[in-house]
């Protein structure tokens, strides 16, 4: 990703933060204003950076503000989950109430049911009272209590809802989309001049937000799609020219299907929507399973969900999602009826097992080191937001936690590094010709 200058990451603020914090800790503790977290750790960046006389581009620290913008007493925070589900949202949101409730003292936290839909001044569902009651056991639940949706709302419909419910800070939890509305409705309170704070928590169990290091639900993801995977390679290896295929989540970014086949090392071919691939010919995907039958007598393929779309549908007549995702094809159950007609045709046997665990996934509490992230990512939220922080979101770079603005958390979609692809066609020893560079 191109490193952008420095005055595109500038976090807006609403107004000077002249309020003592009331947070009990040690001076320490509260984050550096005077010290940032630079965007590149390639020192060939910053010698060309500065040898031009520009400054080097950085990050705002996250954490807690020593002063802050908002009187405590007289906020009321709100928390919105939308987009598909993913494991730790119920975390996320605990976290946010709790800070809010037990450090900061607001005395009211609304949440909004059903994604933005939940914002709409028609909606059927009022928003709910969060209390540290309320939330006390849903981390142990997947799913979101608050419920989710996808699709728009009209921003100038949204702010109205917040003004008219006196909502000092709306925490966004979400994806790509989410964003983008978050984005969207800052831009309409800041036209109406409104003090109040939109800041976002990055939801993606793709891992494909831009200036983001990990987002929450990627690690539980992963360990239970290596489950998946070592069921289809006992499938394998459980009949003769036995092959298993596992579907993975990965729209545009195969970070999933990828990081599942390193920790397993049981995968012959893997599959991600950066990397085009053939099916036919002497270099393609049949050929080359045809091949490790041969030689094996078992295979096992990775495919994340959005690769090979290009052999599925033209994306420009494609149906869209109310989020205006393409409607992907099923890509797993393609492969699976193409290889079994493939060796029908070469007269060999062939056992294909399909595995697709992808709700099975989404649905998941989350483990242990996503919860401690969620934590980590709601408390910051609520740091931010305090402090008078806004059109931002929460995120983690270069081993730290930190301030994106929204902007460039909707400029690009994160694609896997060649370094991580070269690993993958390392581990899998699948022919680097079945997967052509893009």
């Amino acid at each position: 990703m191109e490193l952008p200058p420095r005055e595109q990451l500038e976090i807006t603020v609403l107004g000077p933060a002249e309020v003592p914090s009331p947070l009990h800790t040690s001076r320490a503790a509260f984050a550096n204003e005077d010290a940032r977290v630079l965007l590149s750790s390639d020192t060939r960046d910053m010698q060309e950076t500065l040898a031009g006389g520009g400054e080097l581009p950085s990050f705002e620290h996250a954490g807690p503000r020593r002063r802050i913008f908002f009187h405590p007493e007289r906020t009321t925070g709100a928390i919105v989950t939308c987009g598909g589900l993913c494991p730790g949202l119920n975390d996320v949101v605990r976290a946010i109430t709790l800070t809010l409730h037990h450090h900061y003292r607001v005395p009211r936290v609304l949440g909004f049911r059903y994604g933005f839909a939940g914002l709409a001044p028609d909606t059927e569902h009022a928003p709910i009272e969060l209390t540290p009651q309320v939330v006390n056991r849903i981390h142990e639940d997947g799913g979101t209590i608050l419920g989710s949706s996808r699709g728009p709302q009209p921003p100038e419909a949204m702010a109205d809802t917040l003004e008219r419910l006196g909502v000092s800070i709306l925490f966004a939890v979400g994806g790509d989309g989410t964003m983008h509305g978050a984005l969207a409705l800052q831009q309409e309170l800041a036209r109406r001049e409104a003090p109040i704070a939109v800041v976002c928590v990055p939801k993606t169990i793709d891992n494909d937000l831009p200036w983001i290091e990990r987002s929450f639900g990627f690690t539980t993801a992963v360990e239970e799609a290596r489950k998946a995977v070592m069921a289809a390679h006992v499938e394998a290896t459980g009949a003769w020219n036995g092959v298993g295929i596992v579907k993975l989540m990965g729209r545009q970014s195969g970070f999933i299907a990828a990081h599942a086949t390193l920790a397993t090392a049981d995968v012959n071919f893997c599959l991600v929507p950066e990397h085009p691939f053939e099916l036919e010919g002497p270099a393609g995907l049949y050929a080359a399973v045809e091949r490790r039958l041969d030689e094996r007598h078992h295979a096992v393929i990775v495919v994340a969900e959005g690769a090979g779309q290009d052999m599925l549908q033209d994306s420009e007549h494609a149906e869209r999602d109310p989020s205006g995702n393409i409607v992907l094809k099923d890509v797993g159950t393609f492969l699976r009826d193409g290889i079994k007609k493939h060796f029908a045709a070469a007269g060999k046997e062939v056992t294909v097992k399909y595995i697709d665990p992808s709700y099975m996934i989404r649905s998941l509490p989350a483990n242990s080191l996503d919860s401690e992230f969620c934590l980590i990512l709601g408390q910051h939220a609520v740091h931010a937001g305090m402090s008078g922080r806004t059109g931002l979101l929460i995120g983690r770079w270069n081993g730290h936690s930190v301030h994106v603005p929204l902007t460039l958390g909707v400029s690009e979609r994160r694609r896997l590094p060649e370094s991580a692809w070269l690993r993958v066609l390392e581990t899998t020893g699948q022919p680097p010709l079945v997967c052509s560079a893009s």
